[in-house]
């Protein structure tokens, strides 16, 4: 029994000096972090160019077959321009108007 209540008080003892210097550390850090080295950025860029041409390359083999679908209904003809995916507004392409020469 009082080995329980020997090793309750110790706990507490140190739950409190827990709380009592938690402060300390908190000053010696904000101390320290204006030394740290900074995160590199590189493997987030790493993401976003991977993403970026993925993409891409998405958007080409996209474009390649429907002008590969188009051809096969209407040989030899020009394909029109694909309609936008993901853009829902106006789009239409004016041919009849021409910079002036």
């Amino acid at each position: 029994m009082f080995l329980l209540v020997g090793m309750s008080s110790a706990l507490w003892r140190m739950y409190a000096d827990h709380l009592f210097y938690r402060w300390e550390k908190n000053v010696v850090w904000e101390m320290v972090e204006p030394y740290r080295r900074p995160k590199s950025f590189t493997p987030v860029l790493s993401i976003y160019v991977a993403a970026f041409y993925t993409g891409v390359i998405g958007a080409a083999v996209t474009e390649q077959l429907y002008k590969e679908k188009y051809w096969e209904d209407h040989p030899g003809e020009a394909a029109p321009l694909m309609k936008p995916k993901f853009y829902y507004g106006p789009w239409n392409v004016r041919k009849d108007r021409r910079p002036n020469e």
